[in-house]
């Protein structure tokens, strides 16, 4: 069921866009209507010219099929992109209307097993927690729309996990602290968000994503869903979460994106919110 939520409070001073010729990061607000060189919200990387046909053919017939059949194409585009040194790969959607996309060269996986998060910096607990761990504690289930920066929309996504807001209580917060930064397994993206962000009940530390546990393509076993914000704000193969004193640009925020990603109002866009 969806959860009623308030919308944000008043528009977050954004930085000012570039200069529309002056180069800058993918998507960033001097060219929003432009596609950019990298996608920041996307979800992959790609392959050879044979493997884009392919794959375009298969794409073209997943859009039309029966969910099963969308979700091994899916499957399928996800381990191509975890192989693919092109990045041709993130320029296909599937019939899920998602795209697959890291800024990394591969990512390796985590499994039940070996999946850890660690919750630490300014707390007064710092805690490691297992995905047992994690799927143990109170579940939120939040279907909202996905909207990227760079212009595709996937509609009544379900997400569902952790509320962030409980993690953060569960590990005590220090009075000093004034933000959250998530870190990832990939070894190279991080994002962050102030503290008042962080404890929204619509920020989850997300186990589930369409009602099933959350593939690796997807950024499992556990990711950040940020849903008031550009899906470039909820960071795919989550592995650390610091509490900091102020907040620290992410991987995109450094080449020329809004840190207060909201929907509609950052960024340059006018897209249609997703609260």
């Amino acid at each position: 069921m969806n959860e009623t939520t308030q919308p944000p409070g008043p528009a977050p001073s954004d930085p000012p866009p570039p200069d529309p010729g002056t180069p800058s990061g993918p998507g960033a607000s001097g060219d929003p209507a432009r596609p950019p060189s990298s996608d920041p919200d996307s979800e992959g990387t790609p392959v050879g010219r044979r493997t884009v046909l392919a794959v375009l053919g298969l794409g073209a017939a997943g859009v039309a099929a029966a969910p099963w059949l969308q979700r091994g194409l899916e499957a399928f585009l996800g381990s191509v992109a975890d192989k693919d040194p092109t990045k041709l790969t993130g320029l296909l959607p599937n019939g899920g209307g998602f795209r697959y996309y890291s800024v990394a060269a591969s990512v390796p996986r985590r499994t039940p097993a070996d999946y850890r998060l660690t919750v630490d910096g300014l707390v007064e607990r710092p805690t490691e927690f297992t995905l047992g761990a994690l799927r143990r504690l109170p579940q939120t289930r939040l279907v909202r729309d996905v909207q990227c920066v760079t212009g595709w929309r996937v509609p009544d996504t379900p997400f569902e996990g952790v509320r962030l807001a409980d993690l953060l209580d569960a590990v005590g917060v220090r009075p000093e602290a004034r933000a959250v930064r998530f870190t990832c397994f990939d070894g190279v993206y991080s994002e962050s968000l102030t503290l008042d962000q962080a404890r929204r009940s619509d920020v989850l530390v997300c186990l589930r994503m369409r009602d099933e546990p959350l593939s690796h393509a997807h950024g499992g076993p556990v990711r950040l869903y940020v849903a008031p914000m550009y899906f470039y704000k909820s960071a795919k193969w989550l592995s650390g979460i610091s509490l900091t004193r102020d907040v620290r640009p992410g991987y995109w925020e450094e080449r020329g994106y809004d840190i207060d990603a909201w929907v509609g109002r950052s960024n340059g866009r006018d897209d249609a919110p997703t609260v």
